[in-house]
């Protein structure tokens, strides 16, 4: 009997069944410096790339594993977000359509369940035992500056007065020779407001991480799910049933039951180091080191022949770059539907700007104004505005998922002078290669209208292109030569 999908309950099982669909490849005797990094983005770069289980690890025993490429291809993502386990990239997106905004909606009746044990309790070190440098922590980049256990991760805050729960994935680099990890959190995000109100009110912050767990905690821990909504919650949604968590021992903070690592501690305002540089999703070495807010580990928490689950971002494509994609033009689409904007055919975050930078949205025109209305509710959704630059609204008879066809019509619909508008000092990144050190994180994006103008609708020239009647005749006739 094989792994069912509603079987898959953490990282081991979802190996289990993604070994027995084909999708995944055993890479022995890497090295932690450097060659788990560079398999992984060969890898990233191929056609459909496979999942990488890296065992042996040079200086490593047999067991101590890393994880990369986990999410990289429709049938992966599909079968993570419970959806199925043969879609292709279509079928994903035809499936995802409307999922986001029932997940929101139904993640009330699937809140974290607390329970008394689970496999993350295998072993506990204690502080005075800290040690991450035991697991096989890649040094992912050529120019990074350290080694980062923390690329798949989901870190764990809490509002103090409210008690309400976040989930990030904040890059984390190991510090003091394995007794203490940084905390990267962008300023506007929701773990970074967590930890000032808890320095203002303690003068000091609990943070839990896991370290490797079931990939879905990292899709909901790297989108932006809205702020007053667990995003444990938003995973139970998903699954259908609640995720179960054991609460830390210091500070009590949620951790996975069934993660494969986690650590536990403390960050203080005066408690940093140097951190970075880290090869970053924009594709750049963004940033230079800084100092960092760096935790005090209390404890790690993890399993027998632990699994580090590894998701190193770089220049496009890379780890989660398909994933962001997908699942940013679903919670996109979905938001834009929420707002009443009439003839949406579709959305997508192009994965060449890491599934944020590059929206495009295909829109049937209705009257005068609309495109530049679907454009600039775009660039401003909650769901969208993080560093966004270009938002390229095009019509319905434009595949939004093709770069070549959204790149044919700006060519040939817009007129520069007239369908491009700027909006200045919007919500940039730190790790935007064009900030000035030491400048704050705006940035400045377009919205381009590449659809035909309204006025001309009726007039316009007409695409020279086949017919998809015409294109499905001659496919039917020759199958074999036109595939």
């Amino acid at each position: 009997m094989g792994t069912s999908l509603d079987q898959v309950d953490d990282l081991r099982s979802w190996l289990e069944l993604v070994n027995e669909l084909g999708e995944l490849k055993v890479v022995e005797g890497a090295h932690w410096d450097l060659e788990i990094g560079a398999a992984s983005d060969v890898n990233y770069r191929r056609t459909s790339p496979s999942a990488l289980l890296f065992d042996r690890v040079v200086g490593y025993p047999q067991g101590a594993r890393v994880l990369s490429g986990s999410m990289s291809n429709a049938r992966r993502l599909g079968l993570t977000l419970r959806l199925g386990t043969d879609l292709d990239d279509r079928a994903l997106v035809q499936a995802l359509r409307s999922k986001p905004n029932q997940w929101i909606e139904n993640a009330p009746r699937y809140r974290a369940r607390v329970v008394d044990s689970g496999p993350v309790l295998e072993n506990v070190d204690h502080a005075d035992a800290v040690d991450l440098l035991r697991f096989p922590v890649p040094r992912w980049h050529e120019g990074d500056g350290g080694r980062y256990i923390g690329t798949g991760c989901a870190v764990f805050t809490t509002d103090p007065n409210t008690g309400e729960v976040n989930a990030g994935a904040y890059r984390m680099q190991v510090q003091d020779d394995g007794r203490a990890v940084s905390v990267n959190i962008e300023a506007g995000k929701h773990g970074a407001m967590h930890v000032r109100e808890w320095f203002a009110k303690e003068g000091r912050a609990p943070v839990t991480a896991s370290l490797g767990q079931d990939p879905l905690l990292l899709i909901v821990a790297g989108t932006e799910v809205p702020r007053d909504l667990s995003e444990l919650d938003y995973a139970g949604a998903v699954l259908g049933r609640p995720v179960d968590i054991i609460r830390g021992e210091v500070t009590g903070l949620p951790i996975p039951a069934t993660a494969e690592i986690a650590v536990e501690g403390w960050l203080y305002p005066d408690r940093k180091a140097d951190e970075g540089p880290f090869g970053e999703w924009t594709g750049y070495y963004s940033g230079g080191s800084e100092q960092i807010l760096t935790m005090d580990v209390e404890r790690v928490y993890h399993r027998n022949d632990p699994i580090l689950l590894g998701a190193p971002p770089g220049k496009p494509p890379h780890d989660y770059s398909y994933m962001r994609s997908v699942m940013k033009s679903a919670m996109i689409h979905d938001a834009l539907v929420s707002t009443g904007l009439a003839g949406l055919e579709g959305v997508w975050a192009h994965e060449v700007g890491g599934g944020r930078q590059l929206l495009a949205v295909s829109v049937h025109q209705r009257y005068a104004g609309h495109a530049r209305q679907a454009g600039h509710l775009t660039a401003q959704l909650p769901a969208a505005a993080y560093m966004n630059k270009l938002v390229i609204v095009v019509d319905g008879d434009v595949d939004p998922r093709s770069l070549n066809d959204v790149m044919w019509a700006v060519c040939t619909r817009t007129e520069p002078g007239r369908d491009i508008d700027v909006q200045r000092y919007t919500w940039g990144s730190r790790v935007d290669p064009l900030r000035e050190p030491g400048a704050p994180p705006y940035n400045t994006r377009a919205v381009i209208d590449a659809c035909r103008p309204f006025e001309r609708l009726a007039g316009f020239p007409r695409v020279a292109e086949t017919s998809r009647e015409l294109r499905d005749r001659v496919l039917a006739k020759w199958p074999d030569a036109l595939g």
